[in-house]
């Protein structure tokens, strides 16, 4: 049976208490098997250190060796302690910039996706004040793309996207920002016709989408997608990396330090990534 590598991240945060949990839970897909990179073991419950952030990135190391080996169908991972494994010499943002750039991937883009809501990210892991500087027809049109065949794989026919705009009520015709008219919407034109609308105002694009009008919603920087999606289904989000040759999926939560190894953490969103991941395997 194909192989669903898991990694559990920090030890000492709240990954290898839901990744147990996930797979005693009974929901997971039988057609696989499910094989945990590296150690498991709870080290010191709530107190990071350098040997638990090496252990988390010594299995993204094998995790994606194996997977580009073909050893594994897909890989979920746990949440990861970015700034102790920095410290180490982690030379990227996130486990996102990670799997693309062990892969040799320059196409691919930060997707987060539960409940009724699916997000894309134009720009992720940079501060806000970056995010107007770097915005490019180029890099809208570039992942508007990977979100539409994301969702056209996902539902089997046409997506709707809905672009948000990067300004209050969409920069309203210039007067709020001119982002929209000199960026945005023209990149938009460059889009295939019939699955993208926008500028659409940032205050209302996530409400319409939940309703069902929109099958995702490109987003312009990282807050902008994730708070509302985090809002809506915090327990059931999940990451996904677009555009690497296997997937990878991970929870939409980080470590929670505070609660580990006290028996709080809920499962939901790691079982939701395993789901999603296997999902993704058999939709090819």
């Amino acid at each position: 049976m194909p192989v669903i590598g898991i990694t559990c991240g920090d030890l000492a945060g709240i990954g290898p208490e839901i990744v147990v949990a996930a797979l005693k839970s009974g929901t997971l897909d039988p057609r696989f098997d499910y094989e945990i990179i590296g150690p498991v073991d709870h080290a010191c419950p709530g107190k990071p250190t350098e040997d638990t952030a090496r252990a988390a990135w010594q299995s993204l190391e094998e995790s994606v060796r194996r997977a580009l080996d073909g050893e594994l169908a897909a890989v979920v991972t746990g949440p990861i302690h970015k700034a102790r494994m920095q410290a180490l010499g982690f030379a990227y943002p996130g486990q996102t910039e990670f799997f693309a750039a062990r892969t040799h991937v320059e196409n691919f883009a930060m997707c987060l996706t539960g409940g009724q809501l699916t997000v894309a990210l134009v720009t992720a892991h940079i501060p806000l004040q970056s995010v107007a500087a770097t915005l490019s027809q180029s890099e809208i049109v570039r992942v508007g793309n990977l979100l539409a065949d994301f969702t056209m794989k996902r539902l089997g026919r046409v997506p709707r996207i809905a672009v948000a705009g990067l300004n209050p009520h969409a920069g309203e015709s210039g007067t709020l920002g001119h982002e929209e008219i000199e960026i945005i919407g023209p990149a938009i034109d460059k889009l295939p016709a019939g699955r993208f609308f926008g500028p659409i105002s940032p205050d209302t694009v996530f409400c319409r989408a939940v309703a069902g009008e929109f099958d995702g919603v490109l987003c312009m920087y990282h807050d902008q997608g994730l708070i509302p999606l985090k809002l809506h289904a915090f327990d059931s989000g999940v990451n996904i990396t677009l555009g690497l040759p296997f997937p990878r999926t991970s929870p939409d939560h980080g470590t929670a330090f505070e609660i580990a190894g006290k028996n709080l953490a809920r499962p939901d969103s790691m079982i939701a990534a395993i789901r999603l991941a296997t999902d993704l395997v058999h939709s090819g």
